[in-house]
């Protein structure tokens, strides 16, 4: 039986691989144009704005620090999620710097041994955030035109995200046999500074060799990213130029239908399913209530995509963690992130924008609310190209001394 399974399972894998290639030869316009829209979300986006949360965690993990916030963070992380102090870290730089930051810090932090199997399962799956920049920038004013919704996108997707922590707090509950770091229960901020101390003299790196692994390993994982980035911007074109994208929103319809949710949002979430640009962007573009299109974008924020859930699953192989929790907690986090829109809506965009008029929400409100975030987009947008073309030049600078130094390796 398990070896008709894994047949068919091969079978299937192959079929689709062949499909794509070939759909790549009858269609390579239309795949060239999705590979260039994917390279430039990555190039002016995704790699700047995850570049510097990237080195800075190595450098943080490097120097120690996440001994002293395991110490500030284990009253609450303990408690609420199951998790070690140092998961508090992985938290705070997951809502700073969005997916799949928090995958790539849990899996560091097991491979450190700092976090159990399924302690790292546990946060993995509740430190997936999308960037908050994007959020405000690119779905709230560049997509609705209206930077009051970022922040019931983002009290949505946040709150979710909460929520999910709390249901996997039970997850492999029964498999638990070692409460790990008991020490961490009754350290003080002077035994965390000890630790930080401990684990500096343990590293012996210098600044200059730790700061060129930050960028290499930072720049290594950003590039796997933009694969995948690319790799699935062409996927998804080419579902729908082979019609399986409306095959899907038609079981999709039904289901929205079943909800009470227009079911001419069915292809933006299908297509989010997929990316998470290409999704929200169809949702706001969708001739239906301001409501529904936002309840359909917190889905897609929280589910985040096929493509980021792969960059995940590549994270996480190069480690024991399952990926099947992440997967699991992002139906969870897309169900609580709907939720918590519809209870958000009226306290915090129906009633901050009562009496003023469409004119004024999309003029007045876009220029006016959350000027930092929708600064920070801007010039994200005019100049990431530049930092992500000097930090791979760095990069190569450090990979190529690398091997002058080590020419075997």
């Amino acid at each position: 039986m398990w070896s008709h399974t894994a047949q068919w399972k091969t079978l299937f894998m192959t079929t689709c691989a062949l499909t794509i290639a070939a759909s790549l030869m009858i269609f390579p316009k239309a795949a060239y144009e999705a590979s260039l829209r994917g390279l430039e979300m990555w190039w002016d986006v995704v790699f700047p704005s995850l570049l510097p949360f990237f080195i800075m965690s190595e450098l943080l993990i490097g120097f120690g620090v996440v001994h002293l916030l395991g110490a500030v963070f284990e009253p609450f992380m303990r408690p609420l999620f199951r998790v070690p102090g140092a998961g508090g870290f992985v938290w705070a730089m997951g809502i700073a710097s969005g997916y799949p930051a928090g995958a790539k810090l849990t899996a560091r932090l097991r491979q450190e041994g700092q976090l159990t199997k399924l302690e790292a399962e546990r946060l993995a799956s509740f430190t997936n955030f999308s960037n908050p920049l994007f959020m405000f920038g690119a779905v709230a004013v560049g997509f609705f035109h209206n930077a009051s919704l970022g922040l019931i996108l983002a009290a949505s997707h946040y709150l979710g995200n909460f929520c999910v922590g709390l249901v996997m707090r039970f997850y492999g509950k029964g498999e638990e046999r070692v409460y790990a770091f008991k020490g961490y229960r009754k350290a003080s901020i002077r035994k965390a500074i000890d630790l930080i101390h401990h684990e500096r003299q343990r590293d012996r790196r210098p600044l200059g060799k730790l700061l060129g692994d930050a960028v290499s390993s930072s720049v290594s994982t950003l590039l796997t990213i933009g694969g995948f980035v690319i790799l699935f911007s062409v996927i998804n074109r080419v579902f729908e130029l082979l019609h399986i994208t409306d095959g899907l929103a038609a079981i999709v319809s039904f289901i929205l239908n079943q909800l009470h949710i227009p079911p001419e949002l069915s292809h933006a979430l299908v297509s989010g399913l997929f990316e998470i640009t290409l999704g929200a962007q169809t949702a706001s573009q969708t001739d239906t209530f301001l409501f529904y299109q936002i309840m359909v974008t917190s889905f897609i924020l929280a589910f985040c995509g096929f493509s980021v859930q792969a960059q995940v699953a590549s994270i996480l192989a190069d480690t024991d963690i399952r990926f099947k929790p992440f997967f699991l907690a992002r139906g969870l986090h897309g169900i609580f992130a709907s939720l918590f829109t519809l209870i958000l809506w009226n306290p915090l965009f129906v009633e901050r924008t009562a009496g003023k008029s469409t004119v004024t929400v999309d003029t007045f409100e876009t220029k006016t609310a959350f000027p930092v975030l929708q600064s920070a987009w801007e010039h994200l947008l005019h100049y990431g190209a530049l930092v992500s073309f000097v930090a791979l030049l760095a990069y190569m600078a450090i990979t190529i001394g690398k091997m002058k130094k080590n020419p075997l390796t």
